[in-house]
């Protein structure tokens, strides 16, 4: 049988499955610990709201709650992520792209399975968090994510379509969770949390039998090269050492201010998202099941409007001009956020949001240029590792800041959130300042010493 190039339909698949789990667990979640907490059933209705002066002082303690689960849910699951995630990638440039795409997708399945199965036997609710720790031993969304794009990177020569098509990665995800959420709200209010598991489970198997019997592999080994464990795991390391330490002095300056900003923007955007559903569910709000499907999928439709962004503004910016505004684009979203009040108010901070994305393909093809092409997988193994600390952090310190908030200002987080923006807006003024990246700058950088001459990696 023939193999497909086509990485895609596992991104778009991913999406559709994951952002129909995601707005499940906080959901799921919550509504065991309102059972727990409060010793009453979830409050359920038709209409858009949920909120009872009642149940006031228990709503918060219950929101609390959550975020704390949400916590130590992802500190549970960080340090093994990290390690898999920089070791996966690294190594996919020595044994292929699929190895750091198909443990991922067995991670996730198993995570999902442990969902259905706590919710569907009734299970106590904290092996949720030994559930995470072990799919995280598989790595996660940054690791197949890194894997995606370092293959994408291996089948594009030209440097337009390496950021286009990075892009189009982007706005599959968007396209494909939008649809996941909307249909998640309906499903839950018709049938539970049951199906939507099982749902989920099922596309991701299906996305697991493409990953290992349909994709093909970009970079075919000789078998002849197969190495010692500890040998591999030696030229690994030299492989990420080599990625800083080779080069010019101002390759390897371009290169971490490139990384850190990454790195501060996703921490900001991933904080910030990590607490969206537990404010949806909060007073003044208290959306329904089927209020927060349609938030998220309008959320993810911004992953569309990016793309059309990059797409345009390719035509007639800069790179650096496209990443200041996706970063804009963040901060004012958080900042009205922070103040929205009311279901309208929610739904139009999406609007300044619809850019928000744009930044990351942006920056990862920057990044892409600046290196060879041996070293692609070292790069986006520490892009992974990067995107995966700052994520998992900001999730559990944001939630941890949202628990502490929560009770005299739910929307202190988005106000600390709109404020961190300076930090990748600082870095991106200092990289535009003194080494602007645009045109064939980028290109100059990995041949001032030669390293594109030959595809074959230094010799550790």
């Amino acid at each position: 049988m023939k193999r497909l190039y086509f990485i895609e339909p596992i991104v778009a698949i991913y999406a559709f499955a994951s952002f129909m789990l995601y707005p499940l667990i906080q959901q799921y979640v919550y509504r065991r610990l309102w059972l727990e907490i409060t010793n009453s059933s979830y409050p359920v209705s038709n209409d858009t709201s949920r909120c009872s002066a009642n149940h006031t002082s228990q709503q918060e303690e219950v929101q609390k709650a959550a975020s704390l689960f949400s916590m130590f849910s992802e500190l549970s699951s960080l340090i093994p992520s990290l390690i898999v995630t920089l070791l996966l990638v690294a190594y996919s440039d020595q044994r292929g792209r699929r190895i750091t795409i198909i443990m991922p997708l067995v991670g996730s399945l198993i995570y999902t399975l442990s969902f259905l199965a706590v919710s569907f036997f009734e299970l106590n609710l904290y092996l949720l968090i030994a559930a995470s720790f072990v799919s995280a031993l598989f790595g996660g969304i940054s690791t197949m994510l890194g894997g995606c794009f370092a293959y994408v990177a291996d089948l594009c020569v030209d440097d337009k379509q390496k950021t286009i098509r990075m892009a189009v990665v982007d706005m599959m995800i968007g396209l494909l969770a939008g649809v996941a959420s909307i249909s998640t709200g309906y499903f839950l209010h018709a049938s539970g949390f049951n199906w939507p598991f099982f749902t989920s489970a099922l596309f991701q198997v299906v996305n697991l039998l493409y990953a290992i019997f349909i994709l093909e592999e970009t970079r075919v080994i000789d078998s002849s090269e197969t190495v010692a464990c500890c040998q591999a795991l030696k030229k690994l390391a030299c492989s990420i050492y080599y990625l800083f330490s080779g080069g010019s002095s101002r390759k390897k300056w371009v290169l971490v201010l490139l990384i850190v900003t990454f790195s501060s923007l996703s921490f900001v955007n991933s904080g910030g998202l990590s607490t969206i559903t537990l404010y949806e569910l909060n007073k003044p709000l208290c959306w329904s099941e089927i209020l927060v499907g349609y938030g998220s999928a309008v959320s993810t439709s911004i992953f569309i409007t990016s793309f059309l962004g990059v797409y345009l503004f390719s035509l007639c910016l800069p790179n650096t001009a496209i990443v200041l505004i996706g970063m804009l684009s963040i901060a004012i979203s958080m900042l009205m956020t922070a103040f929205a009040k009311t279901t309208p108010m929610m739904f139009l901070v999406r609007i300044p949001a619809m850019f928000a994305i744009m930044p990351f393909p942006i920056l990862r093809s920057m990044m892409s240029k600046v290196v060879s092409s041996f070293e692609q997988g070292a790069l986006f193994a520490c892009v992974a590792f990067m995107e995966n600390l700052s994520s998992n952090v900001s999730s559990a310190v944001f939630s941890k800041i949202y628990a502490e908030t929560v009770a005299w200002c739910p929307g202190f987080v988005f106000l600390l959130g709109a404020g961190l923006c300076l930090i990748p807006i600082s870095l991106l003024g200092i990289l535009r300042c003194f080494h602007p990246l645009d045109s064939n700058d980028t290109q100059a950088l990995i041949s001032e010493d030669g390293t594109e001459a030959s595809d074959d990696p230094p010799v550790a």
